[in-house]
């Protein structure tokens, strides 16, 4: 099944789209439908000859207008978490570099540290030569060891008579 993620994501902001241009378009024509003057009254708070849309659009439009301060003051909240959290990982960074090139150090790892160290003397030769890839087979014997069922080792067969016989 692909994942449509993306397209349902498109669909709703096109959705979103499509539904502010007609509330726009509505809210056009009835401003230019409702022009008469009203008297608007509250308490001892009194308005007066204030044209019939902007009772009614205004307060819709200051509304949408908090909603959106209060949506970036959130991103602005969560923008500030992310930065602090990427500063976080770059100092944890840096720590583990520090202490792997640390452990590196310690275990005397070539090739992790910046430091460059001398190589360490070669161990002296041994007095007998060494067959290099597959020379000297035939000199080289093996004794083959038989093992039992029980990881133990059996005596080994050899081709000599032995005395009891």
């Amino acid at each position: 099944m692909p994942d449509l993620s993306h397209l349902w994501q498109r669909f709703v902001l096109a959705a979103a789209l499509l539904f502010g241009l007609a509330l726009g378009v509505g809210a056009t024509v009835f401003a230019y439908s409702n022009t008469a003057p009203v008297t608007i009254g509250w308490s001892v708070f009194h308005l007066g000859r204030l044209p019939l849309w902007s009772v009614v659009l205004l307060p819709i439009a200051l509304v949408l207008l908090a909603g959106t301060v209060f949506h970036w003051l959130n991103s602005l909240h969560h923008f500030t978490e992310h930065m602090r959290h990427r500063h976080r990982v770059r100092e944890l960074e840096a720590e583990l570099t520090s202490v792997k090139s640390r452990l590196d150090a310690l275990l005397e790892m070539p090739g992790h540290t910046d430091e460059t160290r001398p190589e360490p003397e070669p161990a002296a030769a041994s007095p007998e030569a060494v067959a290099s890839n597959g020379e000297d087979k035939a000199t080289k014997k093996t004794k083959p060891v038989a093992v039992a069922s029980d990881s133990t080792k059996e005596p080994e067969a050899t081709s000599e008579p032995t005395a009891e016989a």
